[in-house]
């Protein structure tokens, strides 16, 4: 494991199944808190671009798993590991012969993570898809984007956030319950699963009648002059997340709008007006001066900062949001610990350079 491993999760031992998307980004998210991640690698696989951050801080193998010799040296690994994580379509584990089954009669304590679009099950389970796709399902896509059509909003809401983040909360879920009862398990972390988990507050508020099915035009989906974004004169936005009364008052008041107009804060009918005016209004001024005149009001304001921006921002710089590693800015490691922070073990590895090492430190004789 490296030197600098460090973290909550010194310890812990991963193999990941190389793949893309999600699953290897659960992997960066465990390697960043200190668990030593190795990745099986296939033989006709090149090295990754040190550029790839999500690939950052773990070691790599080669297993040709279409071969027996390959299956062995990779079910060796998960006999000494603590959690596995694969990402393939349901079903090839089982034809390589590293199913759940196989691998978990031989290490009983073994978490068997599988990431997946549509889950182990289910009339789509086996048919192809990505992001997009997996959330189209879970009502989030429908909810994001202009009133003209719905836009995919990156690969956050599936890949990363429905997939990746929810297949480490039940990976470390159910690695309590190994170490209490002795007994592993299988998680089936689906991203249209996630991806509709995700919109549990906004269906809240829709059966309440708080929401409707239209874009751009509830609260939180830029139909509300208050939660929205304001183009400035240099180009550059200013985002305004004035939700609470208060906040939307202390706004109008230091825009020169006229206190009555905060009183219909919620009435939808006003919004597009309101909308309109405050367009104007942001329009007449730079970023920069909108902030030195709105940013101590404390009126829930800010810079909208392209990804080339945000390492630079005071506050980002204060905590370290941002590091420089192996000559790339990137982000890191999340969340915080007061006793085991976390850190980056290194950059992506190269394909089978750490053959001697993982056999070794995982007491395997190879």
């Amino acid at each position: 494991m490296s030197s600098r491993a460090s973290g909550p999760l010194l310890g812990l031992r991963v193999v990941e199944f190389a793949g893309i998307g999600p699953a290897p980004f659960c992997a960066m998210l465990l390697s960043d808190l200190g668990a030593d991640v190795v990745r099986i690698d296939r033989p006709d696989t090149k090295d990754r671009d040190p550029a790839l951050i999500t690939e950052r801080g773990r070691r790599s193998v080669v297993c040709d798993l279409k071969t027996s010799v390959g299956t062995s040296r990779a079910l060796s690994l998960c006999d000494r590991a603590d959690i596995l994580i694969e990402g393939f379509r349901p079903g090839v584990m089982e034809r390589l012969g590293l199913g759940p089954e196989i691998v978990l009669a031989r290490n009983a304590k073994l978490i068997y993570g599988r990431m997946s679009g549509f889950g182990q099950d289910g009339p789509l389970a086996r048919l192809a898809g990505h992001d997009i796709n997996y959330i189209a399902i879970s009502g989030a896509l429908a909810a994001i984007g202009t009133a003209d059509k719905p836009m995919a909003p990156l690969n956050l809401v599936g890949d990363l956030g429905g997939g990746a983040l929810y297949l480490a909360f039940g990976l470390l879920a159910a690695l309590i319950h190994a170490r209490e009862s002795g007994q592993g398990q299988v998680v089936d972390a689906a991203m249209s699963d996630g991806a509709a988990s995700l919109m549990n507050m906004i269906m809240g508020k829709r059966i309440m009648g708080a929401w409707n099915d239209a874009r751009e035009a509830n609260d939180l989906d830029g139909g509300a002059p208050f939660y929205n974004t304001y183009r400035c004169a240099c180009g550059g936005y200013i985002a305004v997340g004035a939700y609470e009364h208060h906040f939307y008052a202390r706004l109008l008041d230091a825009l020169g709008v006229e206190a009555e107009a905060a009183l219909r804060q919620h009435d939808e009918r006003d919004w597009p007006a309101m909308r309109a005016r405050l367009e104007s209004i942001f329009l007449s001024l730079d970023q920069a001066s909108w902030l030195s005149r709105l940013q101590h009001l404390d009126v829930c304001i800010s810079p909208v900062l392209a990804m080339g921006e945000a390492h630079a921002h005071p506050h980002n710089q204060a905590r370290q949001t941002f590091v420089t590693q192996n000559g790339h800015i990137q982000p890191a490691p999340a969340p915080r610990f007061s006793k085991t922070p976390g850190a980056i073990q290194g950059p992506p590895p190269r394909v089978g350079a750490d053959e001697s090492s993982v056999w070794r430190d995982w007491d395997i004789a190879n």
